[in-house]
């Protein structure tokens, strides 16, 4: 294997702290699926069977989850290196949740789900990264809603973007009517209205017919921070 195949390798959260031997025998017994793609092409379809692991080496992605009622759009955009939902491999849905589509003209490969568990499940470093990678998210999810002291409107709107953000940072896009936002949020279409525009104000979202972009999650993580009673 060559070194700039490994070198990708390692760029990869799943195959940190692997050796060269290590990666030279995977690639030898797994198949890897190569492919350039270029901008804006649909790569995954949210619903499908999530039958392999698709990694992004270079470029970026966006996610598109539509919610079962139809009243909004959430995208998430992602940059390399990144794993399309290691954890809708395995359980009880095995279905992705959302769809991914290409920003950039972007190279990735893929992983069959049958060479998981017999092959790469052999190397005690790899079964270390997939399960971390499992339970982190699991518990970071887990503290989210355990944590959404939301008093204030403002506060359940920040904490509705981050209870639906894979990562708590970077640019982020809720597609939604006003009215179908402020009854999700239980409250009048006025009071949203309100509330976000002060949010703009402080250059915390952008504002668009049916749209609400964020700039940086990290920014309105931060300012929700500020806002919860034991921080004042």
């Amino acid at each position: 294997m060559d070194f700039t195949m490994y070198d990708t390798l390692l760029q990869l959260p799943l195959f940190q702290g692997l050796c060269q031997n290590d990666l030279t025998e995977i690639v030898g017994k797994v198949r890897l699926h190569f492919s350039k793609v270029k901008a804006g092409k649909r790569i995954i379809t949210q619903g499908d069977s999530c039958d392999r692991l698709v990694f992004l080496i270079k470029g970026g992605l966006m996610s598109e989850m539509k919610d079962g009622q139809g009243l909004y759009v959430w995208n998430e955009y992602f940059g390399e290196p990144f794993v399309a939902e290691p954890y809708s491999l395995f359980g009880m849905r095995t279905d992705y949740t959302a769809s991914y589509l290409t920003t950039s003209d972007a190279d990735l490969f893929s992983i069959d789900k049958n060479y998981i568990l017999p092959e790469l499940g052999k190397y005690p470093i790899f079964q270390l990264n997939y399960l971390n990678i499992i339970s982190n998210r699991a518990q970071v999810f887990r503290h989210r809603l355990l944590s959404g002291n939301a008093h204030s409107l403002e506060q359940r709107m920040i904490h509705f973007f981050l209870c639906h953000s894979e990562r708590p940072s970077g640019q982020k896009l809720l597609k939604i009517k006003m009215e179908d936002f402020a009854w999700l949020l239980n409250d009048t279409r006025l009071s949203v209205s309100r509330a976000l525009n002060e949010l703009q104000s402080k250059e915390l979202l952008v504002l668009r017919r049916k749209e609400i972009e964020i700039p940086d999650m990290a920014a309105l993580v931060a300012y929700r921070e500020r806002l919860l009673p034991e921080n004042k």
